[in-house]
């Protein structure tokens, strides 16, 4: 039995990794990031995601190896970071190259290499065929290229990977076959195989329409506040339609699909993404709407001292210890655009201090703050409700049931 090569051990690779093995696939994990090796080699997972342990034990069993080599090998699994450029909005396709280029010196004659992350259309056209070319590969031959995006979310990893429909682009329909029938190992939903470019386009596409659809709940929850209106209790009539699905406001977008990949497409296509391009920036203002928010409560209530105001939640959602692209990150940062120093920050699932005035104990947190702001909606809050009471509350997720308390 040949080895399945997964690189890049995060997020998405990892828990991709452990899925194969754990099906009896022999799988090698590989990272260039040491202490990350190190620690899965001892038994210690580097996140936290409901069900990993057990998988991980299941990997383990079957045989599961982790190393920062790349294998001499005829499958592999490209699960790196794609970044944007925050200028350009491009993608940044330098993890991915160095990725491909250290798979094709050591790879065997008709590897198939499948990239799993997620990649802007025309991505392996522009940046991955090229390299094969220099180095003297011939695509089809030498090497067969596929696009398999993930579709899972943190929270739900282990369940999404068995549950949600695959995709998978390839050149060549039997390539594209063989690849199928590797995910299907675990996966018992339907898998599609298309072409590269269709598999490409389909994953931005699907983050796309979810960012412009919270836009839309966002959009409503600014004009409703002007106004006085109640926008949860708009939204939840409005829903009553049969035709008709809105989602609920919030204080941002974060996690590396939604706040990303939208603006791949507007990178790529500046002149015909007016819809895609106002809903990113709706979007990315939330945190600006919920400075002022706290402006508006710390004004009516007479708090000078913004060291008196208190962030719940560094994740970007709830229930994970995932702070990438975090709503609350990015408020931290207008923050300081406008001099407001010293505010505090807690969250129940981030154990090392990332931020400056992060606590790591929710009473401690508690008595130094008067204005506590609720940016995630982990369990741990709303089981929490009575020991919130006497604080100004200023609820971004609309959990919260004690009276007076603030909204978006």
């Amino acid at each position: 039995m040949s080895v399945l090569n997964v690189i890049g051990l995060g997020y998405i690779g990892l828990p991709t990794a452990l899925m194969f093995a754990r099906s009896g696939l022999k799988v090698v994990g590989t990272d260039c990031n040491q202490d990350l090796v190190s620690s899965l080699r001892q038994g210690k997972l580097t996140f936290k995601e409901e069900g990993l342990e057990d998988l991980f034990k299941g990997a383990q069993a079957n045989g599961i190896e982790f190393t920062t080599e790349y294998q001499a090998t005829d499958r592999y699994i490209l699960a790196v970071p794609t970044p944007y450029n925050k200028e350009s909005k491009k993608l940044d396709p330098c993890y991915l190259i160095s990725a491909l280029n250290s798979v094709l010196d050591v790879c065997q004659p008709g590897s198939i290499i499948i990239i799993e992350s997620t990649i802007s259309p025309g991505t392996v056209d522009k940046y991955i065929r090229p390299v094969l070319k220099e180095r003297g590969f011939v695509s089809g031959k030498d090497v067969h290229l596929v696009h398999a995006p993930e579709r899972i979310i943190p929270g739900k990893m282990i369940f999404e990977l068995e549950h949600n429909p695959r995709t998978i682009g390839a050149d060549d329909k039997e390539i594209g076959q063989k690849v199928k029938e590797l995910y299907a190992a675990f996966c018992r939903a339907e898998i599609v195989v298309t072409d590269i470019r269709s598999a490409e386009m389909s994953k931005v596409v699907e983050n796309t329409f979810r960012d412009i659809n919270i836009a839309f709940a966002n959009e409503l929850a600014k004009i409703c506040r002007r106004d006085g209106m109640d926008v949860y209790e708009i939204i939840r009539i409005a829903n009553m339609h049969p035709r008709v699905n809105i989602l609920q406001p919030g204080p941002g977008v974060g996690g590396h699909c939604i706040s990303v990949d939208p603006w791949f497409l507007v990178g790529d296509y500046p002149d015909l993404t007016n819809l895609i391009l106002t809903a990113r920036k709706i979007n990315d203002s939330m945190p600006r709407h919920v400075l002022s928010r706290i402006r508006d409560i710390m004004r009516e209530h007479g708090i000078r001292d913004t060291s008196k105001v208190g962030l719940y939640g560094l994740a970007y959602k709830e229930n994970v210890d995932d702070t990438r692209e975090s709503p609350t990150l990015q408020l931290l940062e207008r923050m300081d655009e406008h001099l407001a120093f010293g505010v505090k920050v807690y969250d129940p699932y981030i154990k090392t201090r990332i931020v400056e005035h992060q606590f790591m104990n929710f009473e401690d947190f508690l008595n130094e703050i008067e204005i506590l702001v609720i940016m995630v909606g982990h369990d741990h809050i709303k089981e929490n409700m009575d020991q919130i009471q006497g604080k100004l509350i200023l609820d971004t997720r609309n959990i919260c049931p004690l009276p007076g308390t603030y909204k978006l």
